[in-house]
């Protein structure tokens, strides 16, 4: 949090930025729909070219991982997860060289 000092100098900044006006409760009770505004043709066609959510398509690997539920003691679990970030993909490894040295 920042102190009261820092906060005066980011409100003094944010007022000073005319690019970036403060929106005003007068101007929310001024604000109109997009559609009211620009037309639905012009909305229709904005919202044909939002992007889909999810990842972009191709953006996956083409072999992809398969879930599993893997049963070990609470001690092994406590390990790997201390290594931290990545564990589960270091799992991976240790088993691929246990179970195929020669890939």
């Amino acid at each position: 949090m920042p102190t009261a000092a820092e906060d005066a100098k980011i409100n003094a900044g944010i007022a000073a930025d005319r690019d970036a006006p403060e929106v005003t409760d007068g101007a929310f009770k001024r604000a109109r729909p997009a559609a009211e505004v620009l037309g639905t043709e012009v909305v229709a066609k904005l919202m044909a070219q939002r992007r889909p959510r999810g990842r972009p398509a191709g953006s996956t690997a083409a072999s992809t991982k398969v879930p599993v539920t893997v049963r070990v003691d609470p001690d092994v679990l406590e390990a790997l997860r201390s290594t931290g970030a990545g564990w589960q993909t270091r799992v991976n490894d240790l088993l691929r060289r246990e179970f195929m040295p020669h890939r």
